[in-house]
């Protein structure tokens, strides 16, 4: 970046009439004509780019920001929801990965006002992963299963750069459809070492307290409490992913983006050597409705590019074979030491 850019900010301009006459008045003119150059180019950037180069920027200017820390299952980061919709219809959804899998089972949950149970869809998308995010993040914070969700959800919705918007296509609408399904459905959560297996099964809530809102445009169940399962708070416990959620406000709009963050959140310093890795694995992995794989390919490249823009020290290429994952510290993704277990 040119240090010697014309300085045109009103703001920057008085800032610069202030210091001229001063011993410092050539630094200063360097410093403000790079605050200008800087200024230009967030101004030539589309609407996501900006926000990605300013969410780079602050990650770097706090590396280890503890207060930025969220938490998800490390399986949940690993094994990921489906991409879209499913049909109603369709109430089981599996992904493997590695050593681990992830089975969805879609549930229902019972209208208090009518007493029945409606069937609810299974989660899918960035807003069910954004929650789990949230959710899981609130169970490690409060150091207990129980979460206080209606006083929590409106200031998460806008923490993540959404509008708070009612209406059956607002915001609200789509994040308590989501919630929704989470407290409804069952998960089997499973690990294996080639020796011994785990697998958690069961409801990962096990109190949801309902209500039905009053305002004709949001007629749906909604959750203002709910409680981890003992079982699967203790995994969670024993297995939360940090990540920071700065990083997690860059790629709230794209539920494969979400997942490339949180796979090499987790896999990156665990690797001992360089890891290549096939583009059929990569579409196993990431492919969630792409088609062909050479549909999937150039996706795949463009969402990784737009990682790479917030995590530019990520070790990874993109090969005519697959991609290459390097080992890396936490640093590579602005997260503080790993700590010994």
């Amino acid at each position: 970046m040119t240090f010697d850019v014309e300085i045109r900010d009103a703001d920057l301009v008085a800032e610069l009439d202030m210091a001229r006459e001063t011993p410092g008045f050539e630094f200063k003119r360097m410093e403000l004509s790079q605050k200008q150059a800087s200024r230009d180019k967030l101004a030539s950037l589309s609407r996501d780019a900006r926000r990605r180069e300013l969410v780079r920027r602050k990650l770097e200017d706090t590396p280890t920001d503890a207060d930025d820390l969220r938490h998800i299952h490390s399986v949940l980061a690993m094994c990921g929801l489906p991409y879209s919709r499913q049909p109603l219809s369709v109430r089981e959804y599996e992904r493997k990965q590695g050593r681990m899998s992830l089975v969805v089972e879609a549930g229902k949950l019972r209208n208090p006002e009518t007493g029945n149970r409606i069937e609810q869809p299974l989660p899918f998308g960035p807003k069910a992963r954004l929650l789990l995010m949230h959710l899981c993040s609130e169970a490690i914070r409060q150091q207990g299963p129980t979460i206080e969700v209606a006083d929590s959800l409106t200031g998460f919705i806008r923490d993540m750069g959404f509008p708070v918007t009612g209406g059956k296509k607002g915001t609200l609408q789509a994040f308590k459809e989501q919630i929704n399904a989470l407290a409804a459905c069952k998960l089997s959560v499973g690990m294996w070492d080639g020796r011994h297996a785990v697998e958690y099964q069961g409801m990962p809530f096990s109190r949801i307290d309902v209500w039905l809102p009053t305002s004709p445009d949001q007629m749906m169940l909604w959750p203002s409490t709910l409680t981890f399962s003992m079982d699967f708070y203790t995994t969670l416990a024993k297995h939360a992913l940090p990540i920071r959620a700065e990083a997690v406000r860059a790629f709230a709009g794209s539920a494969r983006k979400l997942d490339m963050y949180f796979w090499f959140n987790y896999r990156l310093h665990r690797l001992r050597q360089p890891l290549p890795i096939s583009w059929n694995a990569l579409a196993e992995q990431f492919g969630g409705d792409y088609g062909r794989q050479r549909d999937f390919k150039r996706g795949f490249a463009d969402d990784l590019k737009d990682v790479l823009d917030v995590f530019p020290k990520l070790p990874v290429k993109l090969t005519e074979a697959g991609m290459t994952v390097s080992p890396a510290g936490p640093d590579a993704l602005y997260l503080p030491p790993l700590r010994k277990r």
